[in-house]
């Protein structure tokens, strides 16, 4: 590991976090560490008034504790000295100052508690209608699990600090200076001591609890990635008890256990070397003090009660010392968190446009059109990497319209364009209404949208819980009809308790092909005049399949819907056919569709040909089609999006 190099007033204190708040200030990037707290304060701003109520708490309470040391010192010079008559004064005095000083604490964790959650609470709102509103293309560049880490734990390092820092330092300050000027002006030899201790303690502690910091964070990574481990195998179970692999996982799992015991041995061996040291050290600066006290103690130039004082606010100067320093650390973790959370908060916002909104609202029921105009798009950005080139694409109600290429052809990120979830480079996405009028897309134009994409994504509850996610006031006859739409309220029916019926996560319980049905039934329920099938029939018989398509038009013949599909048997369900190729969107007739598709099986699949009795012509397919569809390829051809 590189060894700090530490500069200025640090080479006494040699901290990391220090060193580099004062690198911000030589390599001027110190306004960014500035611009990050500022964003912190933002969102104290509204409870500043509490916060300088802590303060003030904090300030009184700290004062109250020493001047109950203070007593306390005295109560025992009383005892000691047999003066009987002023004792009762002393010890009610006592008495009331530790009362008030619980009391005043209390409020003060009581109050700090609050105002920690009120800002957490602020800023995860915020961060989450951010991420919600942020574009896509921007917010996919995040994995999953750095979100999640930005969101709960970032937002968590920042919350307290967003309202403790300042109280907690000038509390600080105010004590130590306080509590030095008290010995000082008691014994200035005692004032010394205890202040000189203060910075020599931390120094021994600085290095041991840094290297316990380097173990810890080995530790903790060791935790997550057998964490990820016991994840992954439980995800999987199914996989793992199928091929009957146990006794691969099961060693695996010992190999990792073994890492563990080892490694935490190791740090446990450190940690009780460590804790030897401190004590040692602080021992010995505690003699030092003692000894101190004990020889004018001898002489008579103290009592003992002042011997007790003297020791306890040696320790006392040392802890606030320490907390001094503690918050430049704190500072750093904060603004790091805020810094990552900005990057968030950043993130460009979906356009949004809610008089259009309303306008084609008026109309919707009468059905709307879906269109791409001379649209280009590539995510890299590069023009030798575009999706598409002047590609046109039309929906209109009343069509099914189906979307054939081969995978990675296109078809998802066709579903994003026409969802606004993707902003074309040139071109125009657009909704036309009955009356002619034109919008270009937008995310407020996303309601008449009912969207199933690929996969399971049913959620852990009732069925009935699932349905209500599109529609809240939605009634249980609304529910039924749309599951009779999508062919499913024949088994759903049959279940225990009918659409209350729990599920377990990712529809544990129900098929695949019952789950999918479901999914389509969710999202005719949110009766939105577009929909969109994303190989969300991929499970259904063919039977099912027409059966559910023909439901659709027949309950709803002004819905437009767009369905991507690799088989064969839709097809002749729709009015409308387009194949993605080249970069363009052109429109085909179902006889060359199909030609195109047993074209695909017969390269990805060698026993295509015995499947089928009668020899379907051939029909050339363009470069990028052969290299999408080789029998190499690891989605093995099929008409995947």
């Amino acid at each position: 590991m590189k060894k700090s190099k530490y500069t200025g007033l640090n080479r006494l204190v040699k901290s990391d976090a220090l060193q580099i708040i004062i690198n911000t200030v030589y390599d001027g990037t110190f306004k960014e560490f500035w611009d990050d707290w500022k964003w912190i304060f933002s969102f104290s701003k509204r409870y500043r008034g509490i916060i300088i109520f802590y303060t003030i708490v904090g300030i009184f309470g700290s004062s109250l504790s020493l001047g109950a040391a203070y007593v306390s010192k005295t109560l025992i010079n009383i005892i000691v000295g047999k003066e009987i008559d002023k004792i009762w004064i002393l010890l009610g005095t006592m008495i009331g100052m530790t009362v008030f000083s619980l009391v005043s604490s209390s409020i003060s964790s009581r109050i700090f508690t609050r105002i920690s959650i009120y800002v957490n609470n602020d800023i995860q709102a915020e961060i989450f209608d951010k991420i919600i509103d942020a574009r896509w293309k921007e917010l996919s560049e995040y994995p999953s699990g750095d979100l999640l880490n930005r969101f709960n734990g970032d937002v968590g390092t920042i919350s307290g600090n967003a309202i403790g820092w300042i109280p907690n330092l000038i509390v600080n300050i105010y004590t130590f200076i306080a509590t030095f000027i008290v010995l000082f002006r008691t014994d200035h030899t005692m004032a010394w001591i205890a202040f000189l201790s203060a910075p020599f303690l931390l120094a021994m502690s600085r290095y041991i609890m840094r290297k316990m910091k380097e173990y810890r964070k080995r530790v903790l990574e060791l935790n997550s990635k057998m964490m990820s481990f016991e994840v992954e195998t439980f995800y999987n179970f199914d996989t793992i008890k199928s091929f009957g692999i146990f006794s691969y996982y099961s060693k695996r799992l010992r190999m990792w256990q073994k890492k563990f015991k080892e490694f935490n041995l190791d740090y446990n061996k450190f940690e009780i070397k460590s804790k030897i040291l401190l004590t040692l050290v602080s021992t010995l600066v505690s003699l030092v003090a003692f000894g101190y006290c004990l020889y004018r103690l001898w002489h008579g130039q103290i009592q003992y009660g002042d011997m007790t004082f003297f020791l306890q606010q040696r320790s006392s100067l040392s802890a606030r010392f320490n907390g001094l320093v503690g918050t430049i650390p704190g500072m750093l973790n904060s603004a790091v968190s805020a810094h990552r959370i900005r990057e968030l908060v950043d993130l460009p916002r979906e356009e949004h446009d809610e008089k259009a909104y309303e306008e084609m609202k008026k109309i919707a029921d009468k059905g709307l059109t879906v269109k791409l105009t001379d649209v280009s798009f590539g995510y890299s950005g590069n023009n030798d990497k575009k999706v598409y080139d002047n590609a046109d694409f039309r929906a209109a109600p009343g069509e099914i319209v189906a979307v054939l290429s081969p995978s990675g052809g296109g078809k998802t990120t066709l579903m994003r364009l026409l969802l606004g979830m993707l902003n074309p480079d040139i071109g125009s996405v657009t909704l036309t209404g009955c009356d002619g009028k034109s919008v270009p897309i937008n995310a407020d134009l996303r309601k008449f949208f009912a969207y199933v994409p690929q996969g399971n994504t049913i959620l852990s509850g009732t069925i009935a819980e699932n349905m209500k996610t599109v529609r809240e006031d939605v009634t249980d006859e609304e529910i039924i009809e749309a599951l009779k739409t999508a062919c499913a309220y024949d088994f759903v029916e049959e279940l225990k308790d009918g659409i209350n019926g729990k599920l377990g996560e990712r529809g544990r319980g129900i098929s695949e092909g019952q789950a999918q049905r479901i999914s389509i039934a969710r999202a005719v329920l949110r009766n939105s005049p577009i929909l969109l099938l994303d190989e969300a029939t991929s499970a259904l018989d063919i039977d099912t399949e027409e059966m559910v398509l023909k439901n659709i038009i027949k309950r709803h013949p002004n819905k437009t819907i767009i369905i991507s599909t690799h088989r064969p048997s839709a097809l002749k369900l729709c009015q409308r056919i387009y194949r993605i190729v080249d970069g363009g969107i052109k429109e085909t007739d179902i006889s060359e569709a199909e030609q195109l598709m047993w074209r695909y099986a017969d390269l990805t699949e060698n026993n295509a040909p015995k499947r089928r009795e009668v020899a379907i012509p051939e029909m050339p397919l363009s470069p990028k089609e052969e290299k999408d569809i080789m029998p190499n390829d690891t989605n093995e051809g099929w008409w995947n999006i």
